[in-house]
């Protein structure tokens, strides 16, 4: 048979292998080149952006550790001062008038605080209008301030000594007056009742440096929490602008401290926040600062929130000033004593980007180099390749034509080599073809097989998943309900809690106004006696307030349920978090303390028998805070637990009353810690114990052993799950028939990142 041969194709798209060859190679080259530039320039940008948000967040903790250390020192030398004060080591009479030689003794210990603490002014005010003092005005030398009462008629009423080295005022430099009473470091921590920082204030005299302080106030009470005085302390501000100044970002950078209300605190650089005009300093604006890059800056954090207090988190910007990018990070600050500040880091893109850029433009000209090199290559391997390729060409053509017996001679490139002999073994290969089929055919049939029995085994577990899904959601649901009844409930037991203190107070105050005008007046009218007896009003001055105290009781019992419920909840902590697992144990028995009483339980219908109370044994020992999911650990101990009482509930069912009062029911709760990285839990129950042929099953999905309605049989399984996988621990059971059942759980103390 003569074979026809093939047409020559019509199509108008017809290209040369060897452009074919040589043109998509320089176009993938060129592609790479492209992107392999522009992949070079986002990454530098992004490392510079990572890079920079590192520096800032880096440099913003240590101004806020730097201001968290030297902020809390007033704090900590006022109470020191209270402490003494009340404990006697510091007399001041009381604060009624103390003697001079009192007030110098207090100004001594003061001055001695000065040598130990960096501080501006330490001092004392009493209720009599008298005040002690120690401070540095200058800076160095360390002076005693002796303030008399205004009530004595004195011209001037402020005395200022040196002191020699052992802190006795000797050489009285100066007098002024001053009204202590109506100061507003006097007035605001009386004000407050607390510890609180009352103001920043300056102050300005040619000779000395300029002065910005902050001032801290405590209020110190007697034992009758009658007021002796008022103590505190001053610290000079100016000192963080000279910390900002040694921060290594301050060489490109700036940094600056601000008040809500847009007050500098402290800047770094040249340029101070203060102006001094007509013999006074006056604290700059942010956006009024002589440093123009701070001030630009602030205008534009103001022109982007409105205002600097309405920023209540850290906030990361790119600003434009002038011709450059900057990037910001700011930090708000506090304290407990009433500071509200702002940390402002800025850092000029171009600190980091001209090395990037310098390196992307070195990277593009590789780039070019090896595109170029590439061409020259792809050139020569093309006409290489083809000339193999028209001796395969010439033979195709004839076998095409029916001449199978063509035959192709050894070509020096392996790979058309092998092509050589597959055209030369093209034949025998047609004639393998249909028995090939046949066997492809045969294993697909068998894979089919195999297919559908591996769909039936995914069709079991998603019945599975569905089922463990379904248990997780009445969880979750019962987790929000809880939850939402805890805080419903919440607010009005601390509403009457908080009110019962208040209303026995008021009751007292009553009952001993009934009883003095009983003293005073010992024969009432006739209509006031026959009142009394009618209402009892001696039963009803001795009952009240054993009422009132059991309400006070009955409040006390209602917020710890109400704790309990949400500790058990755990709505807000999806995550892992150390958690005290002691806490997660009580709230859960909390919950099912209803079912731990003695009550009347139902059985087979109509039939009803009094089972005893379940007594809880606690063996705790100390725990460190364990890393877990603390709701889904919860639900396990309510799992466990509840099938404890299942079991007990079964027990008493069996037992008489008199075995009973014998041998009672118990659960008992151990904790341990079996070392550095693990803890123990185990729940030991005396109830009916469970069968060996049971107990190898109990952590299979939907093995339950109990009637249809009492149970899934996804508690343990999803237990299991929880322990062994959320938290790479293990559960185990030990039990036996009759005697009892114990479940042991083993948590890593932390967990290690999946």
């Amino acid at each position: 048979m003569i074979r026809k041969p093939l047409s020559t194709p019509t199509s108008p798209w017809i290209y040369r292998l060897q452009s074919i060859l040589i043109i998509p190679f320089i176009l993938q080259i060129i592609g790479a080149v492209g992107l392999v530039g522009y992949l070079s320039y986002q990454n530098g940008q992004k490392a510079v952006n990572d890079l920079a948000n590192q520096l800032m967040t880096r440099t913003s903790s240590k101004v806020n550790q730097q201001l968290d250390s030297y902020l809390s020192t007033p704090h900590k030398i006022s109470q020191i001062n209270a402490d003494a004060i009340r404990l006697g080591l510091l007399d001041v009479n009381n604060g009624q008038n103390p003697t001079f030689e009192q007030r110098k003794a207090v100004g001594k210990y003061f001055w001695h605080q000065m040598q130990a603490y960096d501080m501006s002014y330490i001092w004392l005010s009493l209720p009599t209008g008298e005040s002690i003092g120690s401070g540095r005005y200058d800076g160095k030398t360390i002076v005693y301030d002796d303030i008399k009462s205004l009530s004595l008629s004195l011209p001037k009423n402020v005395t200022s000594y040196l002191t020699d080295n052992q802190g006795n005022p000797m050489q009285a430099i100066s007098n002024a007056t001053w009204d202590t009473l109506n100061e507003v470091s006097y007035q605001q921590p009386i004000k407050a009742g607390k510890p609180t920082w009352n103001r920043i204030y300056t102050y300005y005299d040619p000779n000395l440096p300029p002065y910005i302080a902050a001032s801290a106030g405590r209020p110190v009470y007697d034992n009758n929490n009658t007021l002796i005085g008022v103590t505190g302390s001053d610290i000079h501000l100016l000192k963080l602008s000279e910390y900002l100044n040694k921060l290594d970002i301050t060489r490109t950078g700036q940094i600056f401290i601000v008040e809500r209300n847009g007050m500098l605190i402290a800047n770094s650089g040249n340029k101070k926040p203060f102006v001094i005009a007509n013999n006074q300093i006056n604290r700059l604006q942010a956006v009024n600062s002589d440093n123009t890059k701070i001030q630009s800056i602030a205008k534009q954090i103001k022109q982007k929130f409105g205002s600097f207090e309405k920023i209540s988190n850290i906030q990361k910007l790119q600003l434009q000033l002038q011709k450059d990018l900057d990037y910001v990070h700011i930090t708000p600050w506090r304290d407990e004593y009433g500071l509200d500040w702002l940390v402002v880091v800025s850092v000029p893109e171009t600190t980091f980007m001209e090395q990037i850029h310098q390196n992307t433009r070195t990277t593009i000209l590789l780039c070019f180099g090896a595109l170029a090199v590439a061409t020259v290559i792809g050139i020569y391997t093309s006409r290489w390749i083809m000339q193999p390729l028209l001796r395969l060409n010439g033979a195709s053509k004839a076998i095409a034509s029916g001449d199978l017996n063509q035959t192709i001679q050894d070509i020096n490139i392996y790979e058309f080599n092998t092509l050589a002999q597959s055209f030369n073994n093209m034949a025998g290969q047609l004639r393998n073809s249909f028995s090939e089929l046949e066997a492809t055919n045969e294993q697909l049939e068998q894979r089919v097989e195999e297919r559908t029995a591996e769909l039936k085994h995914a069709l079991i577990e998603l019945q599975q998943t569905q089922a463990q899904m379904l248990q997780g959601e009445k969880m979750s649901s019962l987790g929000q309900l809880v939850a939402g009844v805890a805080h419903e409930i919440n607010n009005p037991v601390s509403f009457i809690f908080g009110n019962l203190t208040h209303v026995q107070e008021y009751t007292k105050n009553l009952l001993e106004f009934i009883h003095l005008y009983q003293q005073e007046y010992p024969e009432p009218v006739a209509k006031i006696v026959e009142r009394s007896e009618e209402i009892d009003l001696e039963f009803l001055q001795e009952d009240l307030p054993k009422v009132l105290s059991s309400m006070k009781i009955g409040a006390e019992r209602i917020r710890e349920i109400v704790l309990s419920l949400r500790n058990f909840s755990r709505m807000d902590e999806a995550d892992i978090k150390p958690v005290n697992i002691h806490e997660g144990i009580d709230s859960t028995l909390l919950i099912l303390q209803h079912r731990l009483k003695s009550q009347i339980v139902r059985v087979s219908g109509e039939k009803e028998f009094s089972r005893p109370e379940i007594q809880v044994i606690k063996d705790y020992q100390s725990l460190p805070e364990v890393q877990c999911y603390a709701g889904q650990l919860n639900q396990v101990f309510m799992n466990i637990l509840a099938n404890a009482i299942d079991a007990l509930e079964t027990r008493s069912i069996k037992l008489t009353e008199k075995k009973l009062e014998q041998h009672p029911n118990k659960i008992t709760i151990s904790t341990s810690c079996l070392d550095k990285q693990w803890i123990q839990v185990a729940i030991i129950d005396n109830g009916t114990g469970i069968p060996k042929n049971v107990q190898k099953n109990i952590f299979n999905p939907f093995f339950t052993t109990k009637p249809v309605g009492k149970g899934t049989g996804m508690g343990l399984s999803i237990s299991y799950k929880i322990i062994t996988e959320k938290h790479h621990g293990k559960l185990e059971c030990f039990s036996e028939e009759g005697t009892g059942t114990e479940f042991v759980i083993l948590i890593p103390i932390t967990q290690r990142l999946s």
